[in-house]
């Protein structure tokens, strides 16, 4: 079975040579040397100006910690064409998703229709990064500015990804990013909050900590989003070797643009940016071709998946809003296999059986 992904594991020894520090410090979670380290050296790997980062246990957490700030139980407005986890945190913390329409060719949120979205309740704006592309990041930040909004930024996808130089966690007033098994970096299971606002980030910190203000005191309410230690050695035994990962699905993307039937309509990346190479989304014509497409790859023993299916407007729990871009895309929508250590004659295979279904 060739998968859709695949986890990134670098030498074992490499990976317990990392827990055994922890082991020798007697200290497994609470913010102990691993997290502190790996928070550092994430900083400067990803050149960060203005942004502190600040490691959690998932990549949902963030979101539900950024939304308990910034939302404050209002309306929120946001994208349709995500993971679940983008909207069910919304709902989660008590907060009204109000879904705005995505751009046909980029696929993030269509910041032309936000303004016509936002009523006396909006408190927010929930913008994905989608497949690590860009949103239009400075008409957003001239909205929420025009009417006093905040901006969250789900950055699930978007780990190395820069715009106009600039890493893209440095924008807006949170973005959250996964390090989820599947993703790029990884801790196996975690994630990170990056935020520019000193004051911003000292409530996302007791937050995440029980709300903690040393050992008996407290600011105010929080949870337990703390990275683990355990969680920190997986991410510092994987940083090293990212420049050979990113080297890697570049090489896998451009074979993937180069064999692919040019009828297939691919993602539109957003001008001055430097994408990462996260996923390969295919396009297809109508939701009936990518079905054929999908049981011949599975017969063919080839794991491709419907990234983001169904649209989040139509989740059961909610009120749904018609919004006709989102919908119709997010049946149309294949992401093909892309990994580290992918093989060519594999990656022959998937573009003969797809090319078949343009």
């Amino acid at each position: 079975m060739i998968p859709v992904t695949k986890s990134f594991l670098p030498p074992i020894e490499e990976y317990t040579a990392q827990v055994q520090r922890a082991y020798n410090n007697g200290w497994l979670t609470n913010r102990g040397a691993l997290v502190l380290e790996l928070e550092d050296k994430l900083t400067a790997y990803l050149n960060l100006d203005q942004s502190r980062i600040l490691l959690m246990n998932n990549g949902t957490i963030p979101l539900q910690i950024a939304l308990k700030c910034l939302a404050k139980g209002g309306e929120v407005i946001t994208t349709p064409f995500s993971y679940v986890a983008t909207t069910s945190t919304i709902v989660w913390e008590g907060c009204t998703p109000i879904f705005v329409d995505i751009h046909p060719e980029y696929l993030t949120i269509d910041e032309t229709k936000i303004e016509a979205a936002i009523t006396d309740k909006t408190t927010c704006i929930l913008a994905t990064h989608v497949f690590g592309n860009p949103c239009n990041v400075e008409d957003i930040e001239r909205i929420a500015k025009k009417h006093n909004l905040k901006v969250i930024y789900d950055g699930a996808h978007a780990f190395g990804v820069t715009y106009k130089g600039k890493s893209i966690f440095e924008y807006g007033d949170v973005t959250t990013c996964s390090f989820h098994a599947t993703k790029l970096f990884h801790t196996g299971e975690g994630g990170a909050i990056f935020c520019k606002d000193s004051d911003l980030f000292h409530q996302l910190y007791y937050r995440h900590n029980f709300g903690h203000d040393g050992p008996l005191a407290f600011h105010g309410l929080g949870i337990n989003g703390k990275m683990s230690e355990l969680q920190a050695a997986m991410g510092l035994a994987v940083l090293p070797y990212m420049e050979k990962i990113l080297n890697s699905r570049e090489v896998l993307v451009k074979t993937y643009v180069e064999g692919l039937n040019p009828t297939f309509q691919k993602l539109k990346l957003r001008t001055e940016s430097a994408w990462n190479n996260s996923y390969f989304p295919v396009i297809f014509e109508n939701e009936e071709r990518l079905l054929m497409a999908e049981r011949e790859l599975l017969a063919n023993q080839i794991m491709a998946r419907r990234y983001f299916y169904p649209s989040l407007n139509t989740l059961p729990y909610l009120n749904h809003s018609p919004v006709p871009i989102s919908e119709n895309t997010a049946k149309r929508v294949l992401c093909l296999p892309l990994f580290y250590g992918m093989q060519a004659v594999e990656q022959a295979l998937i573009l003969a059986v797809v090319n078949n279904f343009s």
